[in-house]
């Protein structure tokens, strides 16, 4: 049994309102997460339009062109759509030498699973993200991601990627826990999704 002087001493160090600060806590923690995995998801699809632009410049000396032709190498980065990639090439080799990935004929159609995914990955990621960030359909879109995930991993143990199935294992856990927090999300739309 505690002493009265016990109660008294752990009244004492609780927070008056400890409720409301433990659901400011789950509120701002909800929000973080969310932010976080719509960030991660916008800009890894915004990546797959990333490419490089080389171009070669004539060298300047003392701020004028020479006259050997000598020529330097630059390349920067740029996002375009003729740069668009969902699966990278290297992996597409990779992708195209598993059984399970082999196109197949339905209905006098031909279906390439590999081809479809390179399409929908940038654009999924994408929309997926925005209707995170804007908190449309939050669970939902959540949910969505996390199916989104599944999908690569799979793909990732087909080629054998142990390093990409942890990330990916990784991204999963931050989905349930904003899934688990989801009653705390503020700011959604449809917040019954």
């Amino acid at each position: 049994m505690s002493t009265e002087s016990e109660i008294e001493s752990e009244s004492e160090n609780r927070c008056p309102c400890s409720c409301t600060c433990r659901t400011l806590g789950l509120i701002y923690g909800a929000l973080l997460l969310r932010l976080w995995l719509a960030v991660r998801a916008i800009q890894t699809g915004i990546e797959k339009y990333a490419g490089t632009l080389a171009s070669d410049q004539p060298v300047k000396i003392d701020g004028v062109a020479n006259t050997q032709d000598l020529l330097s190498s630059a390349s920067a980065k740029e996002y375009a759509l003729s740069h668009y990639h969902g699966v990278p090439q290297g992996l597409v080799d990779k992708f195209k030498a598993e059984p399970l990935m082999k196109s197949y004929t339905v209905m006098d159609y031909t279906i390439d699973p590999l081809k479809i995914y390179d399409i929908i990955l940038g654009p999924a990621l994408v929309v997926l993200g925005v209707t995170i960030l804007l908190g449309i359909a939050s669970r939902t879109s959540l949910f969505l991601l996390g199916l989104l995930y599944i999908s690569l991993t799979w793909g990732l143990i087909l080629i054998k990627q142990d390093d990409g199935i942890s990330w990916l294992g990784v991204h999963m856990i931050l989905i349930v826990m904003a899934l688990m927090l989801s009653h705390y999300n503020r700011c959604t739309i449809f917040k019954k999704w």
